[in-house]
């Protein structure tokens, strides 16, 4: 016999969980479409390619389109999984969805940028970000926004040099090494993002950043766009990658949802 106003299991475990109104929430699409303007590394051997294998009227009187895709992993709106710069890493299908799913933290330097285009994010400017914000909470979602996703998709004014095959002039700012390490070390971010074409800057030699992300298994999120649409924090994001077994990364679709 139940008590009165108790429960029993099984009316709890049917609870109805709440509702994501999306009356309250401004969708905001965080990634490039893939076509044959899509940047990619400059050493990259191939470009993305959609061929058609069908698309007019079949015999039944319906339409039908189908298409094939090709494209290297890292390019256009991407995913890096840490296994892209450390060994023992996560590769893209490895990376647990929870962490690719959360509130998001955006820092702006875009105003250091515009007459510095190899400025790197420093401690002192996450520093300064947390005096006006707050610390960054664990398991956040931390994007970059340089503004650099306005020049895409010119590859000479995005990457800073256009040369095929060359990647010694490339200049575009990014995160520096010591506001990575605050960042993935001391805080515990789980994801750096840029909307610029690496987490590191064009002119880096050794990828530290990278490195460091990819060591504590944090994964990049690189060329994404309209950051200038998402508030310093509040927003909430979804970036689900192409789900490759032993992938290094993948094609991204990133979705931030703002409250309005």
């Amino acid at each position: 016999m139940l008590l009165s106003g108790c429960q029993s299991p099984s009316s709890q475990a049917t609870k109805t969980p709440p509702a994501l109104d999306l009356a309250r929430l401004r969708p905001i699409d965080l990634s490039h479409a893939y076509n044959a303007q899509t940047i990619y590394w400059p050493n990259s051997p191939t470009t993305f390619s959609l061929q058609s294998q069908a698309k007019g009227p079949t015999p039944g009187g319906w339409f039908y389109s189908a298409n094939s895709f090709s494209s290297p992993e890292h390019g256009g709106t991407h995913l890096d999984a840490p296994i892209h710069f450390s060994e023992q890493g996560r590769s893209s299908e490895q990376i647990p969805v929870a962490q690719l799913i959360g509130a998001a933290v955006v820092i702006d330097i875009s105003g250091k940028v515009a007459q510095a285009p190899d400025y790197l994010l420093t401690r002192d400017d996450v520093l300064a970000f947390e005096q006006t914000h707050g610390k960054i909470a664990a398991n956040s979602m931390v994007l970059l926004r340089t503004g650099w996703s306005s020049r895409w998709p010119d590859r000479k004014a995005y990457l800073g040099d256009d040369t095929p095959g060359r990647t010694d002039q490339l200049h575009f700012p990014s995160f520096g090494p010591e506001a990575a390490t605050l960042l993935v070390e001391e805080r515990q971010v789980s994801v750096l993002g840029a909307d610029v074409a690496s987490i590191d800057g064009g002119q880096s030699k050794d990828f530290r950043v990278h490195r460091i992300a990819a060591a504590k298994n944090v994964p990049g999120l690189e060329n994404l766009t309209n950051l200038d649409s998402l508030p310093p924090t509040g927003a909430f994001v979804l970036a689900l990658p192409m789900k490759i077994e032993g992938g290094s990364g993948g094609p991204l679709r990133a979705v931030a949802l703002v409250p309005r």
